[in-house]
């Protein structure tokens, strides 16, 4: 997909209405997209479309819906799906976890990878359409003090590369790509993280953010995920995202 095919291409985001969703979509929108934001808060998204216009099309729903992903496409039959929503993962360390806090973000992350990957192979999305799932720099390093969050994270990258095999192994011309981002406050999910591992290490929330400077911001990652969707040199199937780089995955 060029810049040219983005503009007036359709794409569905999911999670948009706050953090990185919302400036993904914003970023696409701003490069011409005709963008779906999905997410539960009808207020934030109606904020958003205020701000953004016609451009942008409101869909209140959960993106954990097995039927959404099938709906969604049918109906707007999209050339790019970017997968941002997600839980925020309960705070603790694991001893301090249950059971269900611990498997929060399997039960939303990985289920709405996971049913938005299969409808993209069964619907399916035409040829040359592009599937991002943006997951985390846990999934590489873990994450001890939010339960699940970092394996959820992994699978949600491992789902992204089976549906990617399968769409080769079937020649159906979809591409499949997971963005993993480092830690950063820049948004309410990482901000709790931030402060739960400040607190850990001993230090204050300021000077532990110190540590990740420069800081990834989501406009940052909004700009590589439309990168991504425009450019010709982004071959890999994962990337590592911090603020001064992208670094291919094997």
């Amino acid at each position: 997909m060029s810049a040219h095919q983005l503009e007036g291409a359709t794409a569905i985001v999911t999670g948009a209405s706050r953090g990185f969703g919302r400036a993904i979509a914003t970023s696409l929108v701003d490069h011409g997209a005709q963008v779906v934001g999905v997410a539960r808060s009808e207020p934030e998204l109606n904020q958003l479309r205020h701000q953004l216009g016609e451009r942008f099309e409101v869909e209140v729903a959960d993106a954990t819906d097995h039927s959404l992903p099938d709906q969604l496409i049918t109906r707007c039959r999209p050339q790019l799906v970017v997968l941002n929503a997600g839980a925020t993962p309960p705070i603790g360390p694991l001893d301090q976890q249950t059971w269900e806090s611990f498997s929060a973000n399997w039960h939303s992350d990985v289920r709405q990878v996971f049913n938005f990957a299969k409808a993209s192979l069964t619907a399916p999305l035409a040829p040359g359409s592009l599937v991002i799932t943006v997951s985390s720099a846990a999934a590489l390093r873990g994450s001890p003090m939010s339960g699940g969050y970092a394996g959820a994270k992994a699978t949600t990258r491992f789902i992204s590369a089976y549906a990617g095999d399968e769409a080769t192994r079937r020649s159906l011309g979809l591409r499949f790509v997971t963005v993993l981002p480092q830690l950063t406050p820049g948004t309410a999910l990482g901000a709790a993280g931030v402060a739960a591992y400040a607190e850990r290490a001993g230090l204050s929330i300021e000077a532990f953010q110190d540590q990740l400077r420069p800081v990834l911001t989501p406009e940052h990652l909004a700009k590589t995920i439309t990168d991504i969707a425009t450019g010709g040199s982004y071959p890999a199937d994962a990337y590592l995202l911090t603020a001064t780089d992208i670094r291919p995955l094997d």
